[in-house]
This record gives structure tokens, C-alpha cells and sequence, in this order.
């Protein structure tokens, strides 16, 4: 074979390689499905959650995605959470920095464990150079007027794109929109996102109060939707001895499958319950409420699914 036709090949094959990466769909990456304090939590000592300190390779992060694009080389991730080292991690072996560039953060409210990853960004540790972080216009607020956020405004760690109810953000061939959604709004608005993207379309909903306080109806939402990865905190009542859970008002998954229960097998699939408190046993994909939850065709999120867009 001569030069020239091997030079040829090592071009076809690359120009081959290229076109079949940007060929790819973008697709939704899952970082982690717990509740904002992972699992085991901090504090809790009882049978549920030793496992989780025994076995470290057990842990369970704090509820986040990442949004790969291979034909625009860019990835995105959803929620801020105090496992963002660790998820940083998994995104570079899933979507290397050396083809993918880091293109924003996307934040739906200010709970612990949706937003106070940021930190890791600041000059103690990474010293972002104006990392896009998109939040709602009162989250945008609270970051701006209180310390340590505001000193990475200030050091130009991040830079703050404000989004609007419903209103689209363009991102490549990708659509984000967040509306919003009743929820404990101590600091900010609470938000859910859809993603759009050539192919499909998510629904992405970790917090909200009883699907009665939304003025949508949950079962059209999946409907419409291509997947719906939607707030499974608790499983049933009863899962916080000696609290209160009407103040803590989270649709139970055994309420939700209630709502949804109407819809047909094809659409049930499309849900996916994530963002579980650790006393929640959907966490164990083995226990007896996680097969009867997918016994009644809906799915759980576990970290690493992929889901294409």
C-alpha cells in the first residue's frame, strides 16, 4: 500500500469518525438521585442508612443531570449539589473537557441541594473564569446580595444568565425552558425544566409541592413529554417518625402513581422518579416498593442513565 492511499484511509476514517460524533443526539446524563443531602445522610445512623457508611462505593448523590451535546462539543449540568466534585468527575470520564466544554449550570431553586455546588467554582478551589449559571430573577437576586455567592460574582467566577417563566433558551440545537412551580420559596422561585431536544423532550421536576398546589395537570405533562424525570422524595407517609410530613409537602410516589394511574402503559414509561430522600426504599432497586413500582411500568433514575435526545 503506498503513502498516499494509506494518508488517504487515516483522512476517510477520521472525516468518518467526525461526522458519526456529530451525527450523535444530545442526551441526558444522570449524576445523582438522592435527595439534597445524598445518601447515607449526614446524622443518620439507623439500619437504612449504614450500609451506605460501611460500603462507601454505596453512596448515592444529591439529584443532578448533565445535558451532552456531541455535535456542538458542549455539555451542561443541572443543579449545583454538594456532590459537585464527585459529579464533575463522572461528567469529564462520560464527556472529557478535552472535547467538551463546560457551557453553563442550570439552577431551580435555593435549597442545599440544588445550588451550593457553586462554591466549588470560587478561587479556593477551581477559580471558574464566568461560568454561565442560569437562574430565576429572585435566585438571581439572593446569589447577587449574599456572601460567600456574591463573591463569585464579584471575582467574575460566574456569570449570572437570568431566565424567565417559560420563556426558551437557546442552546444549539437544544431548547431549556423553566416554569415554575409551587414549593418551600424561603429564598428563591422554584423552577422545573423542559428539554428539548432533535428528537425528544424531558421533563425535569426534583421539587415540587402536591401536584394539586400546580395549576398543570402532572398526567398531560407526561403525556407530553418523552420522559419525566419527576420529584420521588418520599415513598409513603410515615417515612420521618415524629416529623410532620405536611410540612414537608412532596408528592409521595404512591400519590403520584394515583394521579397517573389513569394513563397507559406507553406513557407510564416515560416516568422516571428521582431526587429520593434517603429513608426512601426506591433508593434499593431491589427492595419491594421498587418492584412494585416498576411492576406498575413506571422506571426509577439510577446514576450513570442515559436517556437521548
Amino acid at each position: 500500500m503506498t503513502l498516499v492511499l494509506k494518508a488517504c484511509l487515516v483522512l476517510l476514517v477520521s472525516v468518518v469518525a467526525i461526522s458519526t460524533a456529530a451525527d450523535e443526539p444530545p442526551y441526558l446524563y444522570v449524576l445523582g438521585v438522592a435527595q439534597d443531602a445524598g445518601f447515607p445522610q449526614a446524622g443518620c445512623y439507623k439500619p437504612h442508612c449504614m450500609p451506605g457508611w460501611e460500603k462507601p462505593e454505596t453512596k448515592i448523590g444529591a439529584t443532578s443531570l448533565a445535558l451532552i451535546d456531541p455535535a456542538s462539543k458542549k455539555k451542561y449540568i443541572f443543579e449545583a449539589t454538594p456532590d459537585f466534585p464527585e459529579q464533575l468527575f463522572m461528567l469529564e470520564q462520560e464527556a472529557s473537557t478535552d472535547e467538551f466544554e463546560l457551557s453553563g449550570i442550570f439552577i431551580t431553586h435555593a435549597h442545599i441541594g440544588h445550588y451550593t455546588g457553586l462554591m466549588y467554582l470560587g478561587r479556593e478551589v477551581i477559580g471558574a473564569d464566568q461560568m454561565p449559571v442560569y437562574v430565576m430573577p429572585k435566585m438571581k437576586r439572593y446569589l447577587t446580595n449574599n456572601g460567600p455567592w456574591s463573591q463569585l460574582i464579584d471575582l467574575n467566577n460566574i456569570e449570572l444568565m437570568t431566565l424567565n417563566n417559560r420563556s426558551v433558551v437557546e442552546l444549539s440545537n437544544l431548547q431549556v425552558t423553566p416554569f415554575i412551580v409551587p414549593h418551600r420559596d424561603e429564598f428563591s422561585e422554584t423552577v422545573g425544566f423542559s428539554i428539548k431536544g432533535p428528537n425528544k423532550t424531558a421533563l425535569f421536576i426534583p421539587d415540587i409541592n402536591k401536584w394539586s398546589q400546580w395549576e398543570r395537570d402532572i398526567a398531560d405533562q407526561v403525556q407530553a413529554s418523552d420522559y419525566a424525570l419527576i420529584d420521588a422524595t418520599f415513598f409513603n407517609n410515615g417515612e420521618l417518625p415524629g416529623r410532620d410530613m405536611s410540612k414537608i409537602p412532596h408528592p409521595l410516589v404512591t400519590e403520584t402513581m394515583d394521579a397517573l394511574s389513569n394513563l397507559s402503559k406507553e406513557h407510564r414509561a416515560k416516568v422516571w422518579f428521582i431526587h429520593m430522600n434517603h429513608t426512601n426504599p426506591l433508593l434499593n432497586l431491589n427492595s419491594e416498593q421498587a418492584k412494585i413500582v416498576r411492576a406498575e411500568g413506571y422506571n426509577i433514575a439510577s446514576t450513570g442513565l442515559r436517556l437521548s435526545l
